[in-house]
């Protein structure tokens, strides 16, 4: 069984930074995508970043691009997103989300989700 725990969430003004954890537990890290995904109120959730097993691959959904950045460390079980220049329309609840589907950016490729983390960028 993979468990995944999201954290890093906050509250912060437009423009600032923030960096949200994930850690996986299980042997098998290594071997998934992994993904974040948002989920603001009222909205479905969607797609924001995916790596692939060997973080040699990346992929981002455009609103982010050159803001936000997916990164892993499979040594430590923990997949990370830094989130730079933060938008009030950047608000919403962001988990995280392990796939055995390369670079996979919708939800029904996701196997296993984290509980979620509280994102609130003020204006």
């Amino acid at each position: 069984q993979v468990q995944l725990v999201d954290s890093g969430g906050g509250l912060v003004q437009a423009g600032g930074s923030l960096r949200l954890s994930c850690a996986v537990s299980g042997r098998t890290f290594s071997r998934y995508t992994m993904g974040w995904f948002r989920q603001a109120p009222g909205k479905e959730r969607e797609f924001v970043a995916a790596i692939n097993r060997g973080s040699d691959s990346t992929y981002y959904t455009d609103s982010v691009k050159g803001r936000f950045t997916i990164s892993r460390d499979n040594a430590k079980n923990t997949v990370y997103l830094q989130m730079n220049s933060l938008k009030p329309e950047d608000t919403a609840v962001y988990y995280c989300a392990a796939s055995n589907d390369y670079l996979a950016h919708y939800v029904a490729a996701y196997d296993y989700w984290g509980q979620g983390t509280q994102v609130t960028v003020s204006s």
